[in-house]
């Protein structure tokens, strides 16, 4: 029995200009892309920026104390 395999898939062609960049095709496809965005609204964005902050902020401290645990413990044995 023979088994049938297809063809490999390519993908279509890019146009570009002879040294291989087209700035006029970069930003034609920029606006287009940047359409497709789903912008967030005033209170998201804000509401996300602070959750954001929040938790780089627990992170930081979450380091710098685990640090200085580790640094005291250091200076009782290592004295």
């Amino acid at each position: 029995m023979v088994k049938k395999t297809e063809p490999p898939k390519t993908e279509p062609a890019i146009a570009t200009s002879a040294s291989g960049f087209n700035p006029v095709q970069l930003v034609q496809d920029s606006k287009a892309e940047l359409s497709k965005v789903i912008w967030p609204n005033r209170q998201q964005l804000i509401s996300e920026s602070l959750a954001v902050i929040a938790m780089v902020t627990l992170s930081a401290t979450t380091i710098y104390l685990v640090n200085n645990l580790f640094s005291w413990a250091a200076s009782k044995v290592f004295v």
